[in-house]
């Protein structure tokens, strides 16, 4: 029982860790080859957006809507693969936990 206990504290303290690192990072998501740049850090907390002025069209602002839609989809998917990368060490791969009879 002390083994498991020493276990679950050192993957407290990685959990810990590897979320003060999340907090500290940021990643881009673009769309549009950079039309359109987002920066969101590694707790998924969108800190910039930039639109590149030729992707402004008054006629067309559909397409600036799906430009921004998909940069965030793509800065959300950056979080994600940063979050598996950086939380699976720490908790020994339970992000994707199956437990019997659950």
């Amino acid at each position: 029982m002390q083994q498991i206990m020493k276990q679950a504290q050192k993957m407290q303290q990685q959990v810990a860790q590897a979320q003060a690192e999340l907090a500290e990072a940021e990643v881009t998501g673009t769309a549009g080859g950079g039309l359109v740049t987002v920066v969101v850090t590694g707790l998924g907390e969108f800190k910039s957006v930039k639109i590149d002025p030729k992707a402004v069209d008054p006629e067309d602002v559909e397409t600036l809507e799906d430009l921004v839609l998909a940069a965030i989809h793509n800065g959300s998917e950056a979080v994600r693969e940063l979050t598996e990368q950086k939380m699976g060490p720490a908790t020994g791969g339970l992000g994707g936990l199956s437990l019997p009879g659950f």
